[in-house]
């Protein structure tokens, strides 16, 4: 299946809209939707700036919890192949408004079509990652039957050499406990020059939006 055309233009992706609730949501004109989550300063903002071919699209930061709303960006030329949403990042920097924000999207969204949850490779599966995932599972298998759910491990750089594949299977083993619905992970880092996983993630990304042709 071929999906480089849907990231074939990265100077023609763009920012569209921030939303801190449900009114401030773009029309996106039927575009099909992903959104991306994970703890504060899991890499959220670097991994897709790379899987966009973008350097400072998505913004990045040292400083955890930078986003504060859902940001939404345009995939491609206009009207644009999907739309890549930025959630805040949840954990101990995290809010409960955004955390009601990100519920009322996923609820209601009807152009969502997987949710990316980020993990940290150096941290594992943390008791916040613990409940997000039991929560998305339960709404998998009950309200939102349309949408699938995928992590990310991130960061693989920074694990040692030798403790790589075993920590891997670990939280590999603790995601599908928590959530028998979540699709494998995908393995990620962001290196220069050669990144690691972001082919893997844009054919999911096209795929979950049915957009990869055979």
């Amino acid at each position: 299946m071929s999906f480089s055309h849907v990231f074939s233009n990265p100077g023609a992706s763009a920012y569209l809209a921030a939303a801190t609730n449900a009114s401030r949501f773009p029309n996106v004109r039927g575009l099909p939707e992903v959104i991306v989550t994970g703890r504060a300063n899991v890499g959220k903002s670097s991994l897709f700036n790379a899987v966009l071919g973008r350097t400072d699209l998505l913004h990045t930061s040292k400083k955890p919890g930078r986003t504060k709303s859902l940001n939404f960006y345009r995939v491609g030329s206009p009207p644009g192949h999907l739309v890549l949403v930025d959630a805040p990042g949840y954990g101990l920097r995290g809010r409960p408004e955004w955390g009601a924000v990100w519920n009322e999207y996923i609820e209601t969204r009807k152009e969502l079509r997987r949710i990316y949850v980020l993990i940290n490779a150096k941290h594992g599966v943390t008791s916040f990652d613990e409940t997000l995932l039991q929560e998305l599972n339960s709404k998998l298998s009950s309200t939102l039957t349309h949408v699938t759910m995928q992590t990310v491990i991130t960061k693989i750089d920074k694990l040692s050499k030798h403790a790589t594949s075993q920590d891997l299977v670990a939280i590999e083993r603790k995601i599908h406990e928590l959530a028998p619905m979540c699709m494998p992970s995908i393995v990620t880092a962001v290196l220069k020059p050669h990144n690691i996983g972001i082919e893997e993630m844009r054919r999911s990304i096209a795929q979950a939006c049915g957009l990869a042709r055979v």
